[in-house]
């Protein structure tokens, strides 16, 4: 019983590893060239956003990030916060 209680210890104590995760957005007011400047400087100082890719000619964001720091909501607010509402088209993967 002694090994199945440590065994368990420690399982529970490996630690978990960030997952990298990518969405895609559509950005439907996305329209001139500031707008994707714009959204890359809120999405950029956001935690565990490591990557935007940013197209005003398709009105789509790609965004890749830690999901053990951010969330596709937060996300999705950030872009709402500086006028340009999201939606995920493509889910995290």
């Amino acid at each position: 019983m002694k090994s199945f209680a440590f065994s368990v210890l420690l399982l529970s104590a490996v630690p978990v590893f960030a997952a990298t995760q990518q969405v895609t957005l559509s950005v439907p007011d996305m329209n001139c060239a500031a707008c994707p400047i714009t959204i890359k400087k809120v999405l950029s100082k956001m935690d565990g956003v490591s990557q935007i890719e940013l197209s005003a000619k398709t009105h789509q964001a790609v965004v890749t990030y830690d999901d053990t720091k951010t969330t596709v909501q937060a996300i999705t607010s950030a872009t709402a916060d500086v006028g340009f509402p999201s939606t995920v088209i493509a889910p995290a993967r």
